[in-house]
């Protein structure tokens, strides 16, 4: 079922995979070949950030297929952080619905890794409640399918994230989004996904399983090592109130600039590879 999701052919993990040879090539194709998320976010203006849409998921379209995309551009984004920036206050209706006007067909939407999970943890957020409600509202109306994050099993107790997610409603969203760019294990996430669900009138959730195949590393989250690639991107539907496994993080992209690593969203051949030679599969 991985050909229901699709694989974007303009990632970094494509290019790497295409330029590699022997033992190198084999292993990135298992990144590259992969169905991955596309991160949306405010390092190009709105509309070179709505032809971009247009472009994944016209291509999502064309070869029927489900895009999956990130929206990443809320104010106050990663509390200045690794991923710092997003766009004002002011700007973030209209940079959402420009966006929106790129959508064909019905991508998944994650929408704002961390920005529920840091409510209220830095200045700058605005009114990230009210923001998150638009962007659904307005995401979901031009066809998407919209999951809002909610940080990871070792982050927010159960309770407090179903209260977070339920202040925001699901009006629109059709649930949440659980471990983005982090390492927990599917079965922890899964488990702390269904006590969510339980909280929230039995939405629904997606897991993120990139880089989760040997676990974490501690409560280190920026570049670890020994990690590995985890389960394939796979829809499913076996009562548990998961949705799919998907690859939202793209891994091979750095977390920033520690552990030795590039800046956040760089690539970083070293740890793709060791992501891929230590996957189970």
């Amino acid at each position: 079922m991985t050909g229901d999701f699709h694989v974007d052919t303009t990632n970094q993990s494509y290019a790497a995979w295409q330029a590699a040879s022997g033992t190198d090539k084999t292993l990135l194709a298992k990144i590259a070949l992969t169905p991955q998320a596309y991160w949306v976010g405010n390092w190009n203006d709105a509309q070179h950030a709505q032809q971009e849409v247009r472009d994944i998921t016209g291509a999502a379209r064309s070869a029927g297929t489900t895009a999956v995309l990130v929206v990443y551009a809320i104010p106050g984004r990663d509390c200045g952080s690794h991923s710092g920036g997003g766009v004002g206050e002011s700007e973030y209706a209209q940079w959402i619905d420009t966006v929106a006007q790129g959508i064909q067909g019905n991508p998944w939407v994650i929408l704002e890794p961390d920005a529920l999970a840091q409510l209220g943890d830095c200045s700058g957020q605005g009114d990230r409640v009210g923001f998150l409600q638009y962007a659904a509202k307005s995401l979901t109306a031009k066809g998407a399918r919209v999951y809002i994050d909610a940080g990871h099993s070792a982050w927010l107790s159960t309770s407090e994230a179903a209260n977070r997610l339920n202040r925001i409603g699901f009006t629109d969203a059709v649930g949440f989004s659980l471990n983005v760019s982090n390492y927990r294990t599917t079965a922890e996430a899964k488990a702390y996904g269904q006590e969510i669900s339980r909280l929230t009138g039995g939405k629904t959730f997606v897991i993120d399983t990139s880089r989760n195949g040997n676990g974490p590393a501690g409560s280190e989250w920026c570049n670890p090592r020994g990690r590995a690639l985890g389960e394939r991107p796979t829809k499913v539907n076996d009562g548990s109130g998961l949705d799919a496994l998907l690859w939202i993080k793209l891994p091979g992209e750095s977390d920033g600039a520690c552990n030795g690593g590039p800046s956040a969203g760089a690539w970083w051949q070293e740890i793709a590879l060791e992501l891929a030679r230590n996957a189970k599969w």
